[in-house]
């Protein structure tokens, strides 16, 4: 097996043997980036110059996971780098200060290989909505990697990074997880600092990971989980060693299978895989058992009437004036803002801007913006009545597999259909997992979730664990079609 091929687990206890060292490891993945890049399309700006530099600069550092590379999702701020958002309004914004994941990143002497590709400022289900480029998955390079954190998938997925940074704001990292055959890690809402990623909807946007496996998963939590005082939105939960629920043993586990998340639009083969998981988990000793969400069917609109609001709302402060992209086209300072947004921001981003500044406006208040607060509320109370009898709720991830690229990027109703299966843990704040847990006829990935209470990422973790360890999904390879 190839060094690029291996999870971090497996390099560090290499390392620990003494059979590689970590020039060879961030060389392997040069080497692969150069490889295939070209390809993929996952980076936005590549920092893989001076390695040995910079593995000579934490060289003192005594954290076991220093000198390892790892990406980074372009919209958190990394200091003397380039954060864009993957937008012309930020196309040249060099941040002046590190976000507080990189902080810890830093801290623990991690080596990034660069800015990995998104759909504009997190907007989007495909990452088709990028200003720079288009995202390939790995699997098929005329399908698309998912989104918002595709580039973020299809680097790990391509093997061009161990692991990877995204975000989640209504399944952005669940999704391309599932369209790239690994794992993907949206955690509690407040689990881990906001402070430095550039926001989409604050009240929906988290930080999770991106890896290979579930122990992976568990490991990069460690890290960057944790209370932090620049961020109001963080929870001061007792710190955790998620590594402690990597057990093979879901006996005596409840999990509850909405019977909503099965409905029309499921894809066929979608369904027949979760029947098979939900097969070995009850073979592994756990009980499985139908249950209902009954807001379920209202998740979806809830999510695009909050999440449009608060964008429309955060995306007011890219004006032209202060910082971004401005126009060169203007007479006075309306035209600075009019013809600086519209040349700055995608369509997309402009389509959100707009239903936000709707459900906002004065006389539509009430019957969107408000009516959906008390919709989550009910979504919330929802989840907890099941938590109440569930360990942990077990759905699809996404109601297809990776579709090809160009073919919903007209049909935006469509595109948002795809998010019909995350969302819900998004509004109710939850953790949330994906698995790869199979192939379709034409050799795509499939993945599951599994969603958890509040800060109880350790079940889904020993759940998702125990289900990799009893499978062989990691035998499977991407195989760069076109």
């Amino acid at each position: 097996m190839e060094i690029y091929e291996l999870t971090v687990h497996e390099l560090l206890e290499k390392l620990d043997k003494k059979e590689i060292t970590k020039k060879q490891i961030l060389d392997s993945y040069a080497s692969r980036i150069s490889e295939k890049e070209k390809d993929v399309q996952a980076f936005i700006t590549i920092t893989d110059d001076n390695l040995e530099e910079k593995l000579n600069n934490v060289s003192s550092n005594p954290s076991k996971f220093a000198g390892l590379p790892i990406g980074i999702k372009d919209n958190i701020c990394t200091k003397g780098v380039k954060t864009t958002c993957a937008s012309k309004m930020l196309e040249n914004f060099v941040s002046p200060y590190d976000a507080t994941v990189m902080e810890k990143i830093n801290a623990e002497g991690l080596i990034s290989l660069g800015k990995l590709n998104m759909d504009e400022f997190a907007m989007g289900g495909s990452t088709e909505h990028s200003y720079f480029k288009k995202t390939r998955n790995p699997w098929n390079l005329n399908k698309v990697p998912g989104g918002s954190s595709g580039g973020s998938a299809a680097a790990v997925a391509s093997g061009m990074v161990p692991w990877a940074l995204g975000s989640d704001t209504g399944g952005s990292i669940r999704e391309p997880a599932s369209f790239c055959g690994i794992v993907g890690l949206k955690p509690t809402y407040g689990l881990v600092s906001r402070y430095g990623l550039v926001a989409f909807a604050s009240s929906l946007d988290q930080i999770g990971t991106l890896t290979k496996d579930v122990e992976d998963t568990a490991i990069l939590l460690n890290i960057i989980a944790g209370h932090d005082s620049k961020d109001t939105t963080s929870i001061n939960h007792e710190k955790e060693d998620y590594t402690l629920a990597l057990k093979d043993d879901v006996k005596g586990l409840k999990i509850g299978v909405p019977i909503e998340y099965f409905g029309e639009g499921i894809d066929k083969e979608v369904r027949e895989a979760i029947n098979k998981v939900i097969e070995k988990y009850k073979e592994l000793g756990a009980t499985v058992e139908e249950c209902s969400l009954n807001v379920a069917e209202y998740a979806l609109a809830t999510y695009y009437i909050i999440a449009c609001a608060e964008a429309s709302s955060n995306l007011g402060r890219f004006d032209g004036i202060r910082y971004g992209y401005r126009s060169k086209n203007y007479e006075n300072l309306k035209d600075i803002y009019k013809n600086s947004r519209s040349e700055g921001f995608g369509s997309e981003v402009k389509r959100r801007i707009i239903l936000g500044t709707y459900v906002l406006s004065s006389g539509y208040y009430d019957a969107y913006y408000k009516k959906a607060q008390q919709v989550r509320t009910l979504v919330k109370k929802e989840f907890a009545k099941n938590f109440e009898k569930y360990d942990v709720i077990l759905a699809p991830t996404a109601p297809n597999v990776a579709f090809d690229i160009g073919s919903k990027i007209d049909n935006p109703l469509q595109m948002y259909l795809s998010d019909i299966c995350t969302v819900p843990v998004n509004i109710a704040g939850l953790p949330g997992i994906n698995v790869p847990c199979g192939l379709n006829n034409e050799g795509m990935p499939i993945g599951f979730q599994l969603i958890g209470k509040p800060f109880d990422e350790s079940t889904i973790i020993r759940a998702a664990y125990t289900y990799e360890k009893n499978t062989n999904f990691r035998k499977n390879k991407p195989e760069f079609k076109k």
